[in-house]
């Protein structure tokens, strides 16, 4: 029987991969985020450009494994004065405040950005301006599942489109 064999130069690499993913985890980003049964899929926000207060949070998706319903109650950040949660209404762009965000059992609940009918997050008085490739903490609250601080990146969407209020 013949081992597998692979190149000296192959091998090599695999390893100072290995040992670069461990000395610096901070160069892999998650982006997936658990508490209770709610798992927060990939959170986003939308560079702004100087002199503009306020910003918007999206998510791929955020879902909900369990057998009861939850609901997204709260969420603030260091990095606004206010976050207020939002439903945008069909084609006409407009943006209503609502006091809590369902997540239906078994559900994937899309909040991205573009969408002509969904929710997002909304950051009102910045302390900055949101600047591409930086990050910040949101704290999200669940009826049912808790709290969960995360990390929230700051990116331009592939499918960028123009987002105003």
């Amino acid at each position: 029987m013949n081992p597998i064999c692979f190149p000296a130069g192959s091998l090599r690499g695999i390893a100072l991969g290995l040992i670069a993913l461990l000395m610096f985890p901070s160069i892999t980003v998650a982006h997936d985020f658990s508490i209770g049964a709610i798992v927060i899929d990939h959170p986003y926000a939308t560079p702004g450009a100087a002199g503009v207060s306020a910003g918007s949070v999206y998510f791929k998706a955020i879902r909900n494994r369990g057998e009861l319903p939850d609901r997204l109650v709260s969420a603030h950040s260091p990095a606004a004065a206010r976050v207020v949660m939002h439903h945008m209404q069909g084609n006409l762009r407009q943006a209503t405040e609502v006091a809590a965000i369902e997540i239906a059992p078994r559900a994937n609940l899309r909040m991205r950005h573009g969408q002509s009918n969904g929710y997002h997050l909304r950051l009102e008085g910045l302390k900055a301006p949101l600047r591409e490739g930086e990050h910040f903490e949101l704290t999200l609250r669940f009826e049912k599942a808790g709290e969960r601080t995360i990390p929230v990146g700051v990116t331009t969407p592939r499918s960028a489109t123009h987002h105003t209020h």
